[in-house]
């Protein structure tokens, strides 16, 4: 822009100077001044469309960092949060087995052996409450025979579900 108005200021200087005799250069240089008069017109009319979409390109650009800030601000709390549960896990993880080891050192060996030999088997159970005649593990109900073999077992056997092969532990609400 700043190209044509230089050139048109120099046609008028030549124009009102009055170096230019000739009525065919009088007019091509008047024609020259009105085609860029136009062009300047034009391409200011480019630079205010231009001016308008850089300003709505910069309002949009602020509304998008303030919300990729409260955005970032909600992740961080999200984080915070997810990390202070994680440390709760892992405090409650180390007090479990504590309390497993304790009750471990109680347990016979051969039964120990046993129980972790199923639960690698049965995908981290290897002991299910009888509940209601029901084994717990495998959910499936204990037909009479096998509820008479449980009610004949001494309270300290070890009684198996014939279905899943946990080892069932008996309460009061096992339905005996």
């Amino acid at each position: 822009m700043d190209q044509v108005r230089t050139r048109a200021a120099r046609d008028q200087q030549r124009l009102d100077s009055g170096a230019v005799t000739s009525p065919k250069d009088l007019e091509n240089l008047q024609r020259e001044i009105a085609s860029l008069a136009r062009r300047q017109s034009d391409l200011e009319d480019v630079v205010l469309d231009v001016m308008e979409r850089r300003e709505s390109a910069q309002g949009r650009v602020a509304e998008l960092t303030e919300r990729l800030a409260a955005v970032q601000a909600a992740s961080d709390q999200a984080a915070a949060r997810r990390d202070e549960a994680t440390a709760g896990i892992d405090t409650e993880i180390a007090d479990v087995r504590r309390e497993r080891e304790a009750v471990a050192a109680s347990v016979p060996a051969d039964l120990l052996k046993l129980y972790e030999k199923l639960r690698e088997q049965q995908d981290g159970v290897g002991a299910a409450r009888l509940y209601q005649r029901r084994c717990e593990g495998c959910q499936l109900e204990l037909n009479i025979t096998e509820l008479n073999d449980v009610r004949a077992a001494a309270p300290d056997a070890v009684v198996r579900c014939e279905n899943c092969r946990r080892i069932l532990v008996r309460t009061a609400e096992s339905g005996l």
